[in-house]
C-alpha cells in the first residue's frame, strides 16, 4: 500500500498503461499530485509515469518500473533497470556502459532478451562555456542529436517554446506543497532532440519528456531518462 504525507491513501493505485506509443512522461514516485481537494501528494513505486487527465483529475500512471539489476539483465548493466511489471520480473530494458574514449561516453541499451536496440552517447563540449550534448542512435534512422533548446531552431519552433514553458511551470507547481516548506525545484536544462531537421523529442531534466514522432523507440527515451542530463 502506498502512503501520502498524511497517512494511508484513500484512492486505489493508479493502473499501469502500455509503454508503447507514450507521448509524454516523467520519472518519479508521485501518482496523485496535490490538488484543491487533496492536501498532500500520494506516492507509489518509482517509475516512468505518464500524465493523464487535467486539474483535479490529473494522475501519473506508471508504464515501466524502476528496479535494481537482476537476471536476465547482464551483471555489467547499470543500476537501475526498467521492468514491465511491479514485481520486476519482466525486464523492459537496461543500460551497459562502454569505454570512455576522449571524454565521450557510450551506453548500449538492451531489451529484455539482451538484444541491443540502440545506443546513447554523451559528447563533451568542443570548448567552454558550452555544455555537453547527447546522441541517440536507433537502427534504421538518422542520428538523433540532443542539445540546448535555445542553441538553434526556426521561428515557428521558438514561438512554440513559450507555451511549453508555461506547461512545465504548471507541472512543477503540482509537485510543490507548502506543507513540506520546500522551495520550488531549480529549472533543469531543456534539450531538443533533432534527427536532421525533424524534432524528435523535447526533454527537461527528468521532469517532462515530450515525444514528437511515432518512430522513436520509447525504450531509448526511457533509458536516457534513467541516465539524466549530467
Amino acid at each position: 500500500m502506498a502512503f501520502g504525507k498524511g497517512g494511508a491513501r484513500d484512492e486505489a493505485p493508479v493502473p499501469a498503461v502500455e509503454w508503447v506509443g507514450v507521448r509524454e512522461f516523467t520519472v518519479g514516485m508521485t501518482e496523485l499530485p496535490v490538488t484543491k481537494g487533496r492536501g498532500s501528494a500520494v506516492r507509489g513505486p518509482r517509475a516512468i509515469r505518464v500524465p493523464q487527465g487535467k486539474g483535479s483529475s490529473l494522475v501519473f500512471a506508471p508504464c515501466a518500473y524502476v528496479g535494481p539489476v537482476a537476471p536476465p539483465a547482464p551483471s555489467s548493466a547499470l543500476d537501475p533497470c526498467l521492468y514491465e511489471d511491479l514485481e520486476k520480473q519482466r525486464l523492459l530494458c537496461c543500460l551497459v556502459a562502454e569505454g570512455d574514449e576522449g571524454g565521450e561516453r557510450c551506453f548500449r541499451v538492451l531489451d529484455g532478451q539482451g538484444t541491443e536496440i540502440g545506443t546513447i552517447r554523451r559528447v563533451p563540449p568542443s570548448r567552454k562555456p558550452f555544455k555537453h550534448t547527447w546522441r541517440i542512435d536507433q537502427p534504421g534512422h538518422t542520428e538523433i542529436v540532443g542539445r540546448n533548446r535555445w542553441a538553434s531552431g526556426d521561428a515557428k519552433r521558438i514561438a512554440a517554446r513559450g507555451a511549453e514553458t508555461v506547461f512545465h511551470e504548471a507541472l512543477d507547481s503540482l509537485f510543490y506543497s507548502e506543507e513540506t516548506a520546500s522551495p520550488p525545484r531549480p529549472k533543469s536544462r531543456t534539450l531538443e532532440w533533432l534527427s536532421d531537421s525533424e524534432l524528435v523529442m523535447v526533454s527537461q531534466g527528468t521532469d517532462l519528456f515530450t515525444v514528437r514522432v511515432d518512430w522513436l523507440d520509447r525504450r531509448l527515451a526511457f533509458a536516457f531518462a534513467l541516465l539524466g542530463d549530467r
